[in-house]
């Protein structure tokens, strides 16, 4: 026989199951659950946890559950910050409760490229974010805008935006607010976004900021100044011969780096200096854990870096450590993707920033001006001192040669630089037109600068490589004279006020009085020349000869050329907002600064030409050609004449000197002029 359930049974428990809470969000479940890696990633399948078990306590402080307010990451680049900490973030929060997020990227083509690549590919892939948002396609009933997008419930909604535009931080409240890239992000003038972003979450008791960064520059790094005030949390692993916990940390690792044998790099446990070799990662990053050192810290804050990460092995490290420090040569045997790796590490703030996840500490300022002159005019008498070369006379090496021009009301002054590997240079010569850049008398000279032919120690004759004038004043004259010349020969250039992004960055379209489009992308260039200075002045603190970015200088360059050269120092300034931002000034305010301001353009005219990206054996092939003696006696160089180009042909061939004039009288002006 049958039995009946009770009708109030039946109802009292479907009002218990529709009243009981959702189950507490699991981060490191919805990982599992939602992402699979294509074939394009360097570990495809499933996710595991397994392999990135210092994730599990990330994901824990991260879920709506956990009171933490704020939580700061800290480390290097590609160990899967997106798409194993900030996307999973998203999801679980969304899929575990109606709300409004904010995701801030640093500017609106970082924020595109997110969105484009990394958020609507998982999107389509992760059964979740389908179901929530819909498969990002366009079809069906969430037709959603790229950078405001509804949930398929309209329940919810993830707004993206970028840090450069304040506009986009404001009339609106966010229960979570990711902070992507946040080291990147730049004070504007209506505020600072870092500010804003926080401030939308004000109005939640229960919200949730997540900042998120590698680290760009020691001081000014906002990354770095959030984990600083957080508990700092650091991921001890277990020694695989004595089990005692303690951080990887590069220090240890660096001791342990062997120039001749890069593959066997490794750590050494301090308690009983036992190798641990990369064959123990895995095994000791599972068993890893993370400790707090920083007990009167406001918040949670993690900090880790390429050592724990399952994708790359340790040798790797080693090997862009090398070939920053210059101890290693890309060729012979090397591998494409080594030669690619080589080309792509370019500075050592590079690698501190993207492997090691540390912030870089730049030089505040350059030795004292007589200290470096006496360096320089001091040469001949210190033993094993390398001699300087006379003024106008090139190394004979592998270099690219260049000129940096600044312009000013009554003068335009000329620095020449050559820039060789293992980032040396040399300063050649230092010229002061008297004349405005306007002026026939000024561009003749400038026009016989790029068709002189300059000689190196043992005779070999170059002319210059490329020219990079100042576009930032007399705009209009300075592109009346550049445009006869290749974009390739004469690049124009304005110094910029970001502290952070590339050393290079193309201006956008401008327009002329005439209203006509200045071409600017391959000819015109923005400069960081914040960074600049500070690695210049870095290597300048160099003085073995032989060693990376060495500075060398001609002999009798003058107490003026000093000055100027080491004429600014770093400022840090603090906000009442508590951003601290970086600005370079004069040491003294009657100080000039136009040499070291054509330093930096000279070198802007290096970079164009290849000088950070040139494999080894192209500087070896470029030493055979400049190296050499020349085979047939050469004539004194300022023997020769310019001939005279007539004015009906100045609008397709450059402009020279006047007829008669000699090239030293158009090349050797005197600085004091």
């Amino acid at each position: 026989m049958g039995f009946l359930a009770s009708a109030s049974g039946v109802l009292g428990l479907a009002m218990a199951q529709a009243m009981a809470p959702p189950p507490p969000p699991d981060i490191t479940k919805w990982c599992e659950d939602n992402i699979v890696f294509d074939a394009r990633s360097p570990m495809p399948g499933p996710f595991d946890i397994e392999r990135f078990a210092f994730l599990r306590e990330i994901h824990d402080v991260l879920s709506p559950e956990h009171p933490a307010r704020e939580v700061t990451i800290q480390g290097s680049a590609q160990w899967g910050k997106t798409v194993s900490i900030i996307q999973p973030c998203l999801g679980a929060w969304h899929n575990s409760t109606a709300l409004d997020s904010l995701v801030v990227h640093p500017t609106m083509s970082a924020a595109t490229e997110w969105v484009d690549n990394k958020w609507k590919p998982m999107r389509r892939q992760a059964p979740d974010l389908k179901r929530i948002f819909g498969d990002g396609l366009g079809g069906g009933d969430n037709r959603d805008q790229k950078f405001n997008q509804e949930t398929v419930a309209r329940d919810g909604s993830l707004k993206v935006a970028s840090a450069g535009s304040p506009s986009d931080l404001t009339g609106t409240s966010r229960r979570l607010v990711i902070m992507d890239d946040l080291a990147k992000y730049e004070m504007t003038d209506k505020g600072d976004p870092e500010a804003l972003a926080e401030s939308r979450a004000s109005g939640f008791e229960d919200a949730k900021i997540l900042r998120v960064s590698t680290s760009l520059i020691k001081g000014t790094c906002r990354i770095s100044r959030a984990y600083d005030r957080s508990d700092r949390r650091v991921y001890e692993v277990p020694c695989p011969h004595c089990d005692t916990y303690a951080p990887l940390t590069w220090e240890n690792f660096e001791a342990n780096i062997d120039p001749a044998n890069l593959e066997a790099a490794h750590f050494t446990c301090e308690s009983c200096q036992g190798k641990i070799e990369h064959k123990h990662k895995e095994a000791v990053v599972k068993r890893g854990r993370w400790k707090a050192t920083n007990p009167n810290g406001d918040h949670p804050g993690f900090f880790l870096w390429r050592a724990y990460a399952p994708q790359r092995d340790w040798a790797s490290i080693a090997k862009e450590y090398a070939r920053v420090m210059g101890w290693t040569r890309t060729e012979g045997k090397a591998t494409e993707e080594e030669r690619k790796q080589a080309v792509e590490a370019e500075t050592e703030q590079t690698f501190y920033n993207d492997v090691l996840g540390l912030p870089y500490e730049q030089a505040s300022g350059a030795p004292d001006w007589e200290e470096l002159r006496n360096r320089v005019e001091g040469a001949d008498e210190i033993e094993g001192g390398i001699r300087p070369l006379p003024p106008g006379v090139l190394p004979a090496t592998g270099f690219i040669f260049t000129a940096g021009v600044d312009c000013q009301d009554d003068r335009t002054e000329v620095h020449f630089k050559a820039f060789g590997n293992n980032r040396q240079r040399w300063t050649v010569s230092y010229k002061i037109i008297p004349h405005h850049i306007s002026t026939q008398e000024c561009q003749d000279t400038l026009d016989a600068y790029l068709a002189a032919e300059w000689r190196t120690e043992l005779g070999f004759k170059v002319k210059l490589d490329a020219l990079a004038i100042d576009g930032g004043t007399y705009t209009d004259d300075v592109w009346d004279w550049a445009k006869k010349y290749p974009w390739s020969r004469v690049l124009i250039v304005k110094g910029g006020s970001n502290q952070n992004g590339p050393i290079m960055e193309p201006q956008k379209l401008d327009r002329r009085k005439d209203g006509k489009a200045k071409r600017r992308q391959k000819r015109a260039f923005i400069l960081n020349v914040s960074t600049m200075k500070g690695q210049l002045y870095k290597w300048v603190e160099q003085l073995d000869s032989e060693e990376r970015g060495y500075c060398h200088f001609a002999k009798g360059m003058g107490d003026e050329f000093y000055r100027q050269f080491v004429s600014e120092v770093k400022i840090l300034t603090k906000a009442r907002s508590g951003v601290v931002t970086a600005k370079w000034q004069l040491v003294e305010p009657t100080r000039r600064n136009e040499v070291l301001d054509t330093e930096l353009y000279a070198e802007a005219a290096a970079r164009r030409k290849g000088w950070a990206s040139m494999t080894d054996a192209q500087w070896d092939v470029l030493a055979v050609e400049r190296g050499a003696a020349p085979p047939d006696h050469q004539g004194d160089l300022f023997d020769a004449t310019v001939p005279v180009v007539p004015a009906r042909q100045e609008e397709k061939k450059p402009k020279t000197a006047s007829a008669g004039k000699s090239m030293a009288e158009l090349l050797n002006v005197n600085r004091s002029s």
